[in-house]
C-alpha cells in the first residue's frame, strides 16, 4: 500500500524540501518538485492498470478523528473514476512543471513558485483519492488555498493581489454551502464514509426536511448544498466572476489550476456523488440548467474579449458547463470523458497562450499581435490543434467528447433536451471565438510596436516539449471513446461502467438498434456543421473582411458593450454587495462600533484606572511617619467598626 500513499506524498515532500531549502537551491529549485511529480505520474499509470479489469483499491492510512460516534480516517478510494483523475492531474502537472522551468526562469520567486505547485498537486491528489466527505472537504479547501497563493504569486502587483483575494472570497460562498451539505450528510447517515453513505442513500429517498416553514426532499437539499460548492469551485453562474481575474497569475498556473484540475473538482464531486444526485430529479435539473446557461453565457462574453488569456478563461467556464450538463442528464461517463479531453486541449491553449505572451515580451492584448504564424511556428501549430479540438473538428479529442454530451442532452427527457439547443449555439460560438484568437494572433499584419516585433522569438525547447505532448493528447485521447455508431467500441464507457453501472438516468445506453445509430450519426453531422460554420464565420470576418468586426460592433453598440463588460455582473456585485459592505465597514463598524463604542469603552476604562492610580500613587510617599499614620488610622477605623457593630 506504500505505492498509493507515495502518489500524493511525493509532491508534499517536494513542497517541504523547497520550502526549507529553496532559497539555497535558487535556479535549481525545480528539480525536487519535477522528480516528485514525474514519479507520481508513473505510479498513477501503474495504478490505472491495476483497476483496468474492474477492481478497486481501498486503503485506510490512519485514524484521524474519533469522538463518540464521529469516526473519520485518512484513506484512499481508488476506482476507475479516481484513476482517470490521477492520470489527468499528474500528466498536466508534470507538463506544467517542465514548462515552468522555461517560463518562470529568472523570476525572484522561482523556488516559492515550485513549492506552491507541489503543494497544489498534493492537495488535488488527496482530494480525488479521498474515501470520505471530510477528507474531500479539507483538501477541497486546500486546493482553494493554493489557488490563492498562485493567483496572487506576484503579490507586489495590486491586480494580482486583488484577484487572489477575489478568488478566495467568492469560493468561500460556495464552500459554505458545501460544508453545510457535508454536515447534513453526517446528521442523516451517521457517517461520512463514501461507501456507507452511497449504499444507504436509497433508504432516505422519501425523507423530507423542514426549512423556514417549507418541506423539501432531504436528498434534494443535500445534493443542492453539495452542488453549491461545485458552482464556486468550477466557476459556474453566478459564482464565475473569480476565474477570468485569476489570469493575473503566471500562465502555467492558469493551465494547471484553472483549466485542467482544480476547476474540474466540482464535476468530479458531482460524478462521485451520483448515487445522491440520482435520487433528486430537481437537483439534476438544476445542474443541467446551470451548466447549459453558463456554457452559452461565457461563450457570448468570449466573443468580445481581447486579452488572449481571458478568452481562454471564458472558454473554460463554458466547457465546464458542458460537463455539468452531462452530469445533469445522467451521462456521468460523458462528463468525465470531456473532463479528460478538455484537460489536454485546454491546458495546451493556456500554455500556448503563454508561449505567445513570452514571444511578445509580455503582451496579452490580441489587438497588438498578428502575423506571428511564421515567427513562432511550433506555438502556432500546437495552438491550432487545440483550437480545432475544442471546436469539435472530426478526428480530434474534443469532437468525440463534446459531441457525446450534445448527443446525450438531445436524447434525454425534460431539461436536457431543451438545454441541447443552448449547447449547440454555444458550440458554434466556441468555434468562432477560438478561431478569432487564431486569426487575430497568427494571421494578418503584425500590429505590435517595432521594438516588440523585433524581439519576437519562438519559446525554448523546455516550453515547446509540453506543447507537443499536449497536442498529441489533444488528438489521440478521444479515441478511447469512439462511439459504436461509427464503428467504435467506446472502451471508455466500458471502463467507467464499473463506477456508474450500466447507466444512471434516462440517457446512458439509450442508443440501441440501427435507427438510433442513424440518428446519432445525423446529430454528429449537425455538430460538425456547427463547428465548421463557426470557423468559417471567423475566417470571413477576420481574414476576408477584416473591417467587418468593427462595423458589427459599431452597429450594435449596446449589445457589444453588454458583452464586452461581461453583462456588468462585476459592477452589479460591487453595487449590491461590495460597496455596501465597504460603506458599512467604514461608516458604521469602524467609526461607530470600533471608535465610538469599543475604543470609547476601552479608553474610559483606561482613564478610570489612570485616575485611580493617581490617587493611590499619593499613598506611596516613602516617608515612615505617613505609613505610621496610615496604620494608626486603619486601626482606629477597625476598632470603630467593631465597637459600632457591638
Amino acid at each position: 500500500m506504500l505505492k498509493y500513499a507515495l502518489i500524493p506524498f511525493l509532491p508534499l515532500a517536494a513542497f517541504v524540501f523547497n520550502g526549507l531549502l529553496g532559497r539555497w537551491l535558487k535556479d535549481k529549485a525545480h528539480w525536487p518538485p519535477l522528480f516528485a511529480v514525474l514519479f507520481s505520474f508513473v505510479l498513477a499509470v501503474s495504478t490505472l492498470f491495476e483497476v483496468m479489469g474492474g477492481g478497486h483499491i481501498e486503503h485506510v492510512l490512519y485514524s484521524w478523528i474519533v469522538s463518540g460516534g464521529f469516526d473519520v480516517h485518512i484513506g484512499f478510494k481508488i476506482d476507475q473514476l479516481t484513476a482517470v483523475m490521477l492520470i489527468v492531474v499528474t500528466t498536466v502537472s508534470s507538463l506544467v512543471h517542465i514548462y515552468s522551468v522555461g517560463y518562470m526562469h529568472g523570476d525572484k520567486g522561482y523556488p516559492r513558485f515550485f513549492a506552491y505547485l507541489s503543494l497544489f498537486t498534493f492537495s488535488m491528489l488527496m482530494l480525488v483519492m479521498a474515501d470520505n466527505f471530510l477528507q474531500l472537504y479539507v483538501f477541497w479547501e486546500a486546493v482553494g488555498l493554493c489557488s490563492y497563493f498562485l493567483i496572487g504569486f506576484w503579490y507586489e502587483k495590486k491586480s494580482a493581489s486583488d484577484a487572489g483575494k477575489k478568488a478566495f472570497v467568492v469560493n468561500r460562498v460556495g464552500d459554505f454551502g458545501f460544508g453545510l451539505g457535508v454536515m447534513l450528510i453526517f446528521i442523516t447517515f451517521g457517517t461520512l464514509n463514501y461507501d456507507a453513505v452511497f449504499a444507504t442513500a436509497g433508504f432516505h429517498a422519501a425523507e423530507t426536511v423542514n426549512i423556514m416553514g417549507g418541506t423539501y426532499s432531504l436528498m434534494t437539499v443535500i445534493a443542492l448544498l453539495l452542488f453549491t460548492g461545485a458552482v464556486g469551485k468550477s466557476a459556474q453562474l453566478p459564482l464565475h466572476v473569480w476565474l477570468p481575474d485569476a489570469m493575473e497569475g503566471p500562465t502555467p498556473v492558469s493551465a494547471l489550476i484553472h483549466a485542467a484540475t482544480m476547476v474540474t473538482a466540482g464535476v468530479f464531486m458531482v460524478a462521485r456523488c451520483h448515487p445522491i444526485f440520482n435520487l433528486s430529479p430537481v437537483a439534476l435539473d438544476v445542474v443541467t440548467w446551470t451548466g447549459g446557461i453558463t456554457a452559452l453565457f461565457a461563450s457570448t462574453i468570449a466573443l468580445t474579449q481581447y486579452d488572449i488569456k481571458r478568452v481562454v478563461a471564458y472558454s473554460t467556464i463554458s466547457q465546464l458547463g458542458y460537463m455539468f450538463v452531462a452530469c445533469g442528464v445522467g451521462a456521468y461517463t460523458a462528463g468525465i470523458f470531456h473532463l479528460m479531453t478538455h484537460a489536454f486541449f485546454k491546458g495546451l491553449l493556456f500554455l500556448g497562450a503563454g508561449s505567445v505572451i513570452h514571444a511578445m515580451s509580455g503582451e496579452q492584448d490580441m489587438r497588438n499581435m498578428g502575423g506571428l504564424k511564421k515567427a513562432i511556428p511550433w506555438t502556432f501549430g500546437t495552438f491550432l490543434l487545440a483550437s480545432l479540438s475544442i471546436s469539435g473538428v472530426p478526428g480530434l479529442a474534443g469532437f468525440f467528447s463534446k459531441d457525446e454530451i450534445l448527443w446525450k442532452a438531445f436524447t434525454s427527457h425534460g431539461a436536457g433536451h431543451t438545454v441541447y439547443y443552448l449547447l449547440a449555439f454555444a458550440a458554434f460560438l466556441t468555434a468562432f471565438y477560438s478561431f478569432r484568437v487564431i486569426f487575430m494572433t497568427f494571421y494578418g499584419d503584425c500590429r505590435a510596436s517595432h521594438e516588440v516585433a523585433h524581439h519576437v522569438h519562438e519559446s525554448p525547447k523546455v516550453m515547446l516539449l509540453p506543447l507537443v505532448i499536449l497536442a498529441t493528447l489533444a488528438v489521440v485521447a478521444g479515441y478511447v471513446g469512439v462511439p459504436e455508431a461509427i464503428g467504435g467500441s467506446n472502451r471508455f464507457h466500458g471502463f467507467m461502467a464499473h463506477v456508474f453501472g450500466g447507466g444512471h438516468g434516462a440517457v446512458e445506453g439509450v442508443v440501441e438498434g440501427g435507427a438510433s445509430h442513424a440518428l446519432e450519426v445525423t446529430m454528429m453531422l449537425v455538430s460538425i456543421l456547427i463547428g465548421v460554420g463557426g470557423i468559417g464565420l471567423a475566417w470571413f470576418m477576420y481574414i476576408v473582411k477584416p473591417d467587418l468586426p468593427g462595423k458589427v460592433a459599431g452597429a450594435s453598440t449596446a449589445v457589444y458593450n453588454l458583452l464586452y463588460n461581461k453583462y456588468y455582473i462585476d459592477e452589479i456585485y460591487d453595487f449590491v454587495l461590495v460597496n455596501p459592505v465597504k460603506w458599512a465597514s467604514t461608516h458604521f463598524f469602524w467609526k461607530v462600533v470600533d471608535v465610538s463604542i469599543i475604543d470609547a469603552f476601552v479608553n474610559a476604562v483606561a482613564s478610570l484606572v489612570d485616575a485611580m492610580s493617581r490617587v493611590l500613587r499619593r499613598l506611596q510617599s516613602g516617608y515612615f511617619h505617613h505609613y505610621a499614620m496610615g496604620m494608626a488610622l486603619g486601626v482606629f477605623v477597625i476598632v470603630g467598626v467593631f465597637l459600632f457593630i457591638r
